[in-house]
């Protein structure tokens, strides 16, 4: 498996560099943000150690651009800033885990296993479909450049059919992972969707929200 370990400290850089080699990776080093956006854009690796504190190019605007261009190579952050809000950040710009610094060697090496397992599939910062656009951290939805307004309930589940665009989901599915229950009455949904409905589609006379009469609902990949 090739590893691209982006880190500006050289003798941590060595050691992560050696270590890795140890437990079978093939590693590459990169010591500032450019030349780390530059060997992941042409490298075809399996994972990236990126650290946030670079020169040049900051881990967390490598990141960003990589997820930009639609590659999805698993990144992990390794970095000494410890706050839950650079935490947040790094992983809400689309980084798949986050380390800080002093950190467990044994642990490093188990996420990147995991990530590995995991493999790089499509996992973009903010969901599309067409001109329909949501944002998960932000909290944002919009059509086009217009904004739309929803309520805490109605983004949910539309984050959760965007999620899962073009596939039939059942009223029990979204009740499940929408209201976290399978108590409510099942009707709670149908009226939820009308009213998503009347604010992304029907002042756009756009129809990406569909029904499909007996199985569920299905959010149009195309965006209606």
């Amino acid at each position: 498996m090739r590893v691209l370990v982006v880190e500006d400290e050289r003798r941590m850089a060595a050691a992560l560099q050696r270590g890795l080699q140890a437990e079978g990776f093939a590693v590459d080093l990169a010591h500032d943000g450019e030349d780390g956006l530059h060997l992941a854009r042409q490298g075809d690796y399996d994972v990236v150690v990126l650290d946030i504190m670079l020169p040049r190019i900051s881990g967390y605007n490598v990141c960003k651009q990589l997820r930009a261009e639609e590659n999805w190579v698993p990144i992990l952050m390794l970095s000494a800033k410890d706050g839950e809000y650079d935490m947040a950040d790094g992983l809400d710009l689309g980084a798949d885990d986050y380390l800080t610094k002093p950190f467990s060697y044994v642990v490093l090496v188990a996420r990147l296993r995991a990530l590995l397992r995991r493999g790089a599939g499509r996992r973009p910062a903010v969901l599309r479909a067409g001109d329909l656009a949501l944002d998960p951290a932000r909290r944002r939805v919009s059509r086009g450049e217009t904004a739309v307004e929803l309520t805490p309930r109605e983004f949910a589940l539309l984050e959760y059919l965007m999620r899962r665009h073009d596939e039939v989901v059942s009223k029990s599915e979204i009740l499940e992972h929408v209201w976290d229950t399978f108590d409510t009455d099942p009707n709670v949904v149908e009226v939820y969707v009308g009213y998503l409905r009347r604010k992304i589609d029907v002042p756009f006379s756009r129809s990406a929200l569909q029904t499909v009469r007996g199985a569920g609902y299905r959010l149009a990949g195309d965006g209606g």
